[in-house]
């Protein structure tokens, strides 16, 4: 997938804005330890630390036939145990029915190469019943609005599975879907990955006001204890939201800049000006609304059927019978400002 990249003041912006803040989460091994800690209700992983996490995705991915910027393959020390952690980023709204056969070859991908390192450093060794291979963690990390529908089993994408599951190689992959963690519940946790998730879930400049009901204990907590590289790490998710809604560059460096400098309670400031931003912008919605509306009275004094008035004004049926209705119950004196208001509150 071609992607178009701009150098701003904080880092590299492209438009695969949900791969990049993904990314930050685990590219981070502070932030990628808080999500194993945090959100995988995995108990091994409660006592892990950053200084356990080894990237590894630079060695992995060429070898994934398939493999994709987003692609992510770490290895974990703690104590005498070693594993791999297999995570993959979907932003996409509709699930991949065939991710647990992608993450099967990964996996294979991943326990191949070990099998021929441990043979490189003691020649045998894989042939000996003592060998074993590391456990993996198959990860999908789920950004898209829809429930996760793909079958989470293998076994579950093999014809007559039922018949020949004893034979079928099988295993779970976990998916941790965004959408699971409402505001309130990302507060609670009170780390630095749940304020990456909640800047994260913005979409548009409406969403700012959900900011204003956040604790002012929680922004302080994060004031006092964030590392400066996570706080840049923040400021970048927040710049990259902020790009979507065609904020001015100024403006985006200023708004970041309360983060890194960790003056929350500043950024605050700004979002009465993004609510008119956003007032403006259903202005011109409304405003759009009410010109179609004076379109289709207008084919209505003519006598045309309301398929043709769909046809005339490449509509769709569904968006013009709604307006065509109303407007017939008032004819013969049709008012077009009393159809939209109608219209907003649902009474027709």
């Amino acid at each position: 997938m071609e992607t178009t990249n701009k150098t701003t003041e904080h880092g590299v912006h492209n438009s695969k804005i949900h791969d990049n803040a993904a990314k930050i989460v685990f590219g981070d091994s502070t932030l990628c330890a808080q999500f194993l800690k945090g959100y995988t209700d995995i108990p091994f992983f409660m006592n892990i630390k950053p200084e356990d996490i080894e990237d590894v995705s630079s060695h992995f991915i060429p070898l994934f036939q398939e493999s994709r910027d987003s692609d992510i393959v770490k290895k974990i020390q703690i104590e005498d145990t070693e594993l791999y952690l297999i995570a993959l980023i979907e932003h996409q709204s509709e699930a991949d029915a065939d991710m647990s056969f992608r993450l099967l070859r990964y996996m294979v991908y991943v326990w191949t190469d070990y099998a021929a390192t441990q043979a490189k450093l003691k020649p045998g060794i894989t042939k000996s019943k003592d060998f074993l291979y590391p456990p993996i963690l198959p990860i999908i990390y789920y950004e898209g609005t829809g429930q996760w529908t793909s079958a989470l089993h293998f076994k579950d994408r093999v014809f007559m599975s039922d018949i020949f599951e004893e034979f079928i190689p099988d295993y779970k992959y976990l998916v941790v879907p965004l959408n699971k963690y409402s505001q309130e519940d990302l507060i609670e946790k009170g780390d630095e990955l749940s304020a990456i998730f909640i800047l994260n879930k913005l979409k548009s400049s409406s969403d700012f006001k959900h900011l204003k009901e956040i604790p002012e204990d929680y922004w302080n907590h994060l004031t006092q204890n964030t590392p400066p590289h996570i706080l840049k790490l923040m400021g970048s998710v927040f710049s990259a939201f902020l790009h979507t809604i065609n904020v001015p560059a100024e403006e985006i460096n200023d708004l970041t800049d309360h983060i890194t400098r960790r003056q929350f309670h500043m950024m605050f400031d700004s979002f009465e000006a993004y609510d008119v931003q956003e007032t403006r912008r259903v202005s011109r919605e409304e405003g759009e609304q009410l010109y179609l509306i004076k379109q289709i009275i207008k084919k209505i004094i003519k006598n045309i059927s309301v398929s043709q008035i769909a046809t005339d004004l490449l509509e769709p049926l569904d968006t013009i019978q709604p307006i065509y209705d109303l407007a017939m119950n008032q004819a013969p004196d049709f008012d077009a400002e009393k159809i939209l208001k109608l219209l907003h509150t649902g009474k027709i």
